[in-house]
């Protein structure tokens, strides 16, 4: 089946999952706003995340050689933090795009995605290839949303909006490490919000201003490191897999050495092949890199590297380091080796957003069913994993009386009070519940019917298969539960 992009974004506004923001005043680009389904859906991701790589995390297929555990914890950090992180980081200098503007159209324009956006005056030809096209040079463009802290509004109060939640966690090390008994291998995650000044946000929430973050430092002894980036690599393909996306539809893409970030020492893009992407084309769900020690090491002394890898201090008029560090230790201590080494990390990166992007699209289907006449009528679903399904399942009486909405409610009450997701549903034809429960993603369909109060048992019916049994009424909470652990 080819996926309609179209149709999957029509859908997400028809039944609640993402809308354009400030829709009623024309939106803003760049910007999307979650309805109540689709909050469930993107809240079922970070929590899948969590508990699968912090809540419940194993290393059973760790490196040879690696400890027996490893501890993972969490953190939450502010969106905005003192000024000079993101001069020592790198962002302040480095985190730029290239852009080019047309002084035809107007239009503004990230320089390495030119050839695949349309030019306003033609869209049948790319942006530059246009007889009327007057592109400027390309030049720097900053991606940091800048903002002002206190009510003077002098360059001195200027911070930023964060771009990454990396830096939190890298400047919280110590502090993590002083205030728990934890032992490296470490790692340290967080979920948050994250800011960028895209030039051209487009492709739907693909490419937005303001998106979540999924990250992960992994804190490891240098000699190690090599062996946990090829373990967290694996972990982390494996991870969307067994959420239902489609292995063809996956690729691990080594970065070339031109390709790689100025601290990297290795990166691996977990990439997925969205519909709105061309034949053959795949778009990034998740980075995996291997930092070295460079993020530790420019918070202790200041170095920072430019676009060549070399490293460079820019000196104040005063012949001070500009981009001087906090010059705290930063190091760590191993009781057993009785050595002080500047960890390595491991990034596993991936966005909130994107990875939800991704299970929509792959969700989405349609197929033949048989109607409330058994007459086979096109439906639409979503065929989300039941872990990430923002509903879980859905009851419904069959009739309005004959004490069928009062058993139907009771079996309701109890697969709330389990907590699990549950809708209560008794308007129109049976069939027609059904499918508003397919396009929404429910896995199971619960009917209480009159052979309920005789009995005691109701149908369930899958979502995917359309396969209805019978079971007991007082089985359905440990039904479902035993469905949801896989």
């Amino acid at each position: 089946m080819t996926v309609d992009m179209d149709k999957i974004v029509a859908l997400c506004k028809r039944r609640g999952f993402i809308f354009q923001n400030s829709e009623i005043y024309g939106g803003l680009n760049g910007f999307w706003d979650y309805g109540p389904l689709g909050t469930d859906l993107k809240r079922n991701v970070r929590n899948v995340w969590w508990e699968d790589m912090i809540g419940r995390h194993d290393n059973i297929d760790a490196p040879a050689g690696a400890p027996s555990r490893f501890d993972m914890v969490g953190v939450e950090t502010t969106i905005i933090m003192h000024p000079q992180v993101w001069k020592c980081s790198g962002h302040y200098d480095l985190f730029v795009d290239k852009m080019v503007d047309c002084r035809e159209c107007k239009g503004r324009f990230r320089e390495d995605h030119m050839a695949a956006i349309p030019c306003p005056n033609k869209p049948s030809k790319m942006v530059g290839q246009h007889d009327k096209c007057q592109l400027t040079e390309p030049r720097d463009f900053n991606l940091m949303f800048k903002t002002i802290i206190g009510a003077l509004g002098t360059e001195e109060d200027a911070a930023f909006l964060r771009p990454e939640t990396a830096q939190g966690i890298f400047v919280n090390f110590k502090n993590v490490c002083d205030s728990t008994r934890v032992k490296l291998p470490l790692g340290i995650c967080q979920v948050g919000k994250s800011f960028r000044n895209e030039i051209t946000p487009r492709n739907f929430t693909f490419r937005s201003r303001e998106f979540e973050q999924m990250e992960i430092e992994f804190f490891c002894r240098p000699d190690e490191s090599q062996q946990w980036y090829q373990y967290w690599r694996d972990r982390r393909f494996n991870w969307y897999i067994n959420l239902g996306l489609d292995k063809a539809k996956l690729q691990m893409r080594e970065h070339p050495a031109e390709e790689l970030a100025h601290y990297s020492c290795g990166t691996a893009d977990i990439e997925y092949a969205f519909p709105f992407m061309s034949a053959g084309e795949y778009g990034e769900l998740e980075g995996v890199a291997h930092r070295g020690d460079f993020d530790l090491r420019s918070h202790m002394e200041g170095k920072l590297k430019n676009e060549n890898g070399e490293l460079v201090v820019e000196m104040n008029a005063d012949g001070q380091p500009k981009h001087r560090g906090s010059g705290k230790d930063l190091s760590y201590f191993d009781d057993a080796t009785r050595e002080r080494f500047i960890p390595h990390v491991i990034e596993p990166s991936a966005g909130a957003d994107r990875a939800t992007l991704a299970f929509i699209c792959e969700a989405y289907a349609e197929d033949e069913a048989p109607d409330d006449k058994g007459k086979m009528q096109t439906r639409t679903l979503m065929k989300f994993h039941p872990r990430l399904a923002p509903v879980k399942a859905a009851v419904f009486p069959l009739l309005k009386k004959d004490g069928h909405p009062e058993k139907a409610k009771e079996i309701y009450r109890a697969l709330k009070d389990a907590g699990i997701a549950v809708q209560y549903d008794e308007q129109a034809a049976i069939g027609k519940r059904y499918r508003r429960q397919d396009e929404i993603g429910t896995p199971w369909c619960l009917t209480i019917d009159g052979d309920t109060l005789t009995d005691g048992t109701v149908t369930l019916r899958d979502r995917d298969t359309l396969e209805q049994v019978r079971l007991p009424a007082n089985e359905v909470v440990d039904e479902i539960s035993r469905r949801l652990r896989g």
